[in-house]
């Protein structure tokens, strides 16, 4: 698929400096507004056609119930062949497309371009619907960062921008990609700025901040203005909840390196297949998706309702429980597909999970704890993200734009702290070294 190993951030910054240095930054500004309107354009399309697949795929569920043994059957074979469909149109056409595809956008930025990018568009939108809308618990992030480091990659070579300019351009379309995701327009820059560039360039800034602010103004024309999440309004909690979000935070940061170490044995476990094994495999992962669908139809897929339904506090203890570890393993397992598909999704239903959880148990710790479930819902969400992928920032940042809730900087920030120092004293690498290393 890709070299072995890339160089240091020192080589992208570099690159990226001279873009900074040319007089073409007004025109780089312009470029990346293009790029922002094409991967909203693509984006909000891919949301809304995920969105129905979704809903299709809980009424055939539902439907088959009626239909006895027969019905069992037809959802394992359908989930089992819509999987290994997705992850033959990666092995065939285009291998760059595989998983999340932010690994790719980081090896991309360093090393240089690899792949057909039209081809990688295709396949990751259309691989991406089948593999998610067919219930394997991944995340419709992955396909829309990939696509919109293609588009900044098509759309620098289109203007007749340098190299430099272009992959600027990359890691532009990158974060309007999960601004789109998202509807977190400030979560997606900052994601470029922390995770795929490792620290500020001006350049890089103001690029990503146009395609995400473009894209995010064309993708609510069809999306709607609203959060992700509703979650009713919450007030600011007092600092008696800083100890409570520590804890959260150090909890967390364990289950975020149990949760790496799980997606790497996975992927290393399926790595032992051939190209043609590989369509078998996912295969089998689809039929084991579709067992579970049959059984819980809420519990597979990307995860969003799921997660809609625990900020409503409509889970009991006992559901909450088996839910939260039936996801904590379905994510990994899924990804171990290679279909197109990200993390970010299953990693917000876990998270979520995570703080319920943490809350329930926690109010006989800390009686006069003045909050609620969703408070740590969303304070746990931040926790886990910073502790998986080790990007706080972006962890705080996108699960505030996804809910709306901006009182609760100052717990997630906690948390965050807490996590992401947890899971690096316990030298577990950030996911995203683990995966670029692994290819």
């Amino acid at each position: 698929m890709m070299p072995a190993k890339a160089p240091s951030r020192s080589q992208p910054e570099l690159l990226i400096d001279e873009a900074q240095g040319s007089r073409s930054l007004f025109a780089l500004a312009l470029s990346s507004l293009a790029v922002g309107a094409f991967t909203g354009l693509i984006g909000a399309s891919f949301r809304l056609v995920l969105r129905s697949a979704d809903g299709w795929r809980t009424y055939l569920i539902v439907r088959a119930h009626s239909w006895g043994w027969l019905g069992f059957l037809f959802c394992v074979l359908v989930v089992a062949l819509l999987a290994s469909f997705a992850a033959w149109l990666v092995f065939r056409f285009a291998p760059e497309s595989s998983g999340s595809g932010i690994p790719q956008v980081e090896h991309q930025l360093k090393i240089g371009w690899s792949g057909n990018p039209l081809s990688i568009v295709i396949v990751k939108f259309f691989g991406g619907i089948l593999a998610i809308g067919g219930g394997l618990a991944l995340g419709r992030e992955g396909p829309t960062v990939q696509m919109g480091d293609c588009i900044g990659h098509l759309i620098g070579r289109a203007f007749r921008r340098n190299e430099s300019e272009c992959r600027v351009l990359l890691a532009a379309g990158a974060g309007a990609g999960l601004a789109t995701a998202f509807n977190a327009p400030i979560a997606g820059a900052i994601f470029v700025l922390e995770e795929l560039v490792g620290g500020f360039d001006l350049a890089v800034t103001i690029a990503t901040l146009g395609a995400s602010a473009s894209a995010i103004c064309v993708s609510r024309v069809f999306l709607g203005e609203s959060p992700d999440f509703y979650v009713p309004e919450l007030g600011f909690l007092n600092l008696g909840v800083l100890p409570a979000s520590l804890l959260l935070g150090i909890l967390v940061g364990l289950l975020g390196v149990a949760y790496n170490r799980l997606i790497l044995t996975a992927l290393n476990f399926s790595s032992r297949f051939t190209r043609f094994l590989g369509t078998v495999r996912a295969a089998s992962i689809g039929a084991l998706i579709g067992i579970v669908g049959w059984f819980w139809p809420s519990l597979i897929g990307g995860g969003e309702l799921l997660t809609q339904n625990l900020l409503n506090g409509n889970l009991l203890l006992g559901a909450l429980a088996f839910a939260f570890v039936l996801r904590f393993v379905l994510g990994p397992i899924s990804y171990a597909t290679r279909a197109p598909g990200g993390l970010f999704a299953p990693m917000l239903v876990v998270g979520a999970q995570a703080g319920t959880l943490f809350f329930m148990f926690a109010r006989t710790l800390f009686p006069f704890l003045n909050a609620t479930p969703q408070h740590f819902a969303i304070v746990g969400t931040a926790g886990f993200f910073a502790a998986v992928v080790r990007a706080p920032l972006t962890g705080i940042i996108l699960v505030l734009e996804l809910t709306g809730s901006f009182s609760l900087f100052l717990p997630s920030l906690a948390a965050a702290f807490a996590a992401a120092t947890t899971a690096s004293l316990l030298r577990n690498p950030p996911i995203y070294e683990s995966l670029s290393e692994s290819h």
